[in-house]
């Protein structure tokens, strides 16, 4: 019973960590659940979850000197942001960045240096913001899938799935992405191969190693 109260205390307290006092390292995978209305509820809808947690943004940490960034797609541009900039992005009622940790396993691990140096030359990519794959542009999951297959000799090390934008329930596209589309004169990419936050959260190279909510 003691050693059962012990391991409960010593796991409360290493999810219980807060971001300031965790140790980030190169490569780590931020998957953030973001309260943007309608686009990200339409978008945490049809998108895989870890553990009951649903996320729609995602960043790649990199560390250089003291200094630790993370290189994101999301605004205008792929870009870098201070940690502390992206940790205190999105809080829950408790004041917890809404931020879980995944970390590539270690058998590949070496592809972590290349990823980042290939998310770096993307610097100032314009955002995708028609979600099409391979058109010049990223937006966050794509980022970061397209770093780890350039790290990984061409080879895909994550999963592209059809995309869809459509309610699961009354089978028809959510209003919030109908207006989105219609605001950027685009075709909706209704079943065109993407990747979203959840699936690489989700993904067979990847281990969750922290919850900050």
């Amino acid at each position: 019973m003691k050693a059962l109260l012990f391991f409960l205390f010593l796991s409360s307290n290493v999810w219980a960590q807060t971001w300031k006092d965790f140790h980030f390292e190169n490569g780590d995978l931020l998957f953030q659940d973001i309260d943007c209305g309608p686009l990200c509820e339409a978008i945490e809808t049809v998108t895989p979850s870890f553990n009951g947690k649903h996320f729609s943004h995602l960043g790649l940490v990199y560390v250089v000197g003291d200094s630790t960034y993370v290189i994101e797609a999301i605004g205008k541009d792929v870009h870098l942001t201070a940690l502390s900039q992206f940790m205190t992005r999105q809080l829950d009622s408790l004041g917890n960045p809404k931020i879980v940790v995944g970390r590539i396993k270690e058998a590949y691990k070496r592809l972590n240096g290349r990823a980042l140096g290939f998310a770096l030359k993307q610097l100032g990519t314009p955002y995708d913001d028609a979600f099409l794959y391979n058109n010049g542009k990223y937006y966050c999951s794509e980022l970061v899938y397209d770093a780890y297959k350039e790290a990984n000799n061409g080879l895909p090390f994550f999963e592209l799935y059809p995309m869809t934008f459509k309610d699961p329930q009354s089978k028809k596209t959510f209003p919030a992405w109908k207006a989105y589309f219609k605001n950027i004169n685009t075709t909706i990419p209704e079943g065109k191969p993407g990747c979203n936050p959840g699936s690489i959260a989700n993904s067979n190279g990847v281990v969750i190693i922290h919850s900050f909510y």
